[in-house]
């Protein structure tokens, strides 16, 4: 399995794709760094964590439990796990571990970004959605009640490692709410990922080895391209923010309790893909071929008792907006996207309806 490289000019890590990687992290440590922090959520840690023992093995590091979950992603939590670290005799020389999904990696970024004022941070993502996406690119953030991610920091880690084995382990829901993350770097950079989504899906679903590795690969590929030419988000990469606008505001309106991050991005793809019709970007050929494809990887929750309007609201609060002006990640075919402010509000709000029951 390959190992790919972030180069933003000012760091370049390496971001290894390999059963068993998870053996590897001690070779990311460099000499003379202090107590090491791992941060997890119990189920991980005890299903995976033997792995990061033998790793760490002969080194000072003390474990920090996390209770896992959008809705714990919270600033008190970093507070907390700050105080554990000071407790625990970190300083200046320590290193975080961030071993977990999602959740945990942004978390465990945002916590390496500001303790002492920034130490490094290791990514070992353990979910499909972090490797494919949250554990790379050096993101990290921690929720407020009016919106997801509205605070953080751009932290880029020492170092990822994507281990796909334990991906076995991972739960069918999970699994299936991380391929939307997939499908989405299919949509926006690469014809043959999305063309792998499309016509394997017994295999992608039966977690096949060599189409796991494979859509994994490629994912993380575009990842580190995209994050290498432009790391603070300011022109591409923005495309990879295709379906999270409307999808944060699902989160965020249903208190982060009834949609995984990927189950929310799948519908939030299902909105932008229609706003990409109305707005002329897209026909409605290929609009149906994509959308039946995110659909495919369902089923998604409902979105039943959730109003039009408290969505456009949420819209207006995003992060990505500026000014008061969404910008939209709109797809003009496979692999290709257009990102403009540019969309009547009566389109925005066609989108959204569509979504909804």
């Amino acid at each position: 399995m390959p190992t790919f490289m972030v180069d933003t000019g000012a760091q370049q890590y390496p971001v290894l794709v390999e059963r068993g990687a998870l053996g590897r992290l001690g070779a990311f440590i460099p000499p003379g760094r202090g107590v090491i922090f791992v941060v997890s959520e119990e189920g991980i840690w005890r299903m995976h964590g033997a792995a990061v023992k033998r790793a760490l093995a002969g080194r000072a590091w003390r474990l920090i439990l996390f209770p896992g979950g959008e809705e714990n992603k919270r600033l008190a939590q970093v507070e907390a796990m700050a105080e554990q670290m000071v407790e625990g005799g970190g300083d200046r020389s320590s290193l975080v571990i961030a071993f977990g999904g999602g959740v945990v990696n942004d978390l465990g970024g945002f916590l390496a970004a500001i303790f002492m004022r920034g130490v490094p941070v290791i990514q070992a993502p353990t979910t499909l959605l972090a490797q494919v996406d949250a554990g790379v690119g050096g993101k990290t953030g921690a929720n407020l009640r009016t919106g997801k991610n509205l605070v953080g920091a751009f932290h880029q880690p020492l170092a990822v490692a994507a281990d796909p084995d334990v991906l076995a382990t991972l739960p069918e829901r999970e699994y299936r709410a991380g391929l939307c993350e997939v499908i989405k770097h299919g949509i926006i950079r690469s014809e043959p990922l999305f063309r792998l989504m499309q016509q394997q899906r017994e295999a992608v679903l039966a977690r096949e080895p060599g189409v796991v590795e494979q859509m994994v690969a490629e994912s993380v590929r575009i990842k580190c391209e995209v994050v290498s030419l432009d790391e603070k988000e300011s022109g591409l990469r923005r495309i990879l923010n295709f379906g999270h606008t409307v999808g944060h505001a699902l989160e965020a309106e249903t208190g982060y309790s009834r949609f995984l991050h990927g189950e929310a991005v799948g519908l939030g793809m299902l909105a932008a893909l229609r706003l990409s019709q109305l707005a002329g970007r897209l026909g409605a050929g290929l609009c149906e071929q994509m959308s039946e494809t995110v659909r495919a990887y369902g089923p998604l929750p409902s979105t039943e008792g959730i109003a039009v309007e408290g969505l456009l609201a949420r819209l207006r609060k995003d992060k990505k907006a500026i000014q008061g002006a969404v910008h939209w990640v709109l797809a003009t075919g496979i692999g290709a996207t257009e990102v403009t402010a540019e969309i009547a509000d009566d389109l925005v709000r066609q989108a959204v309806a569509s979504i909804l029951k």
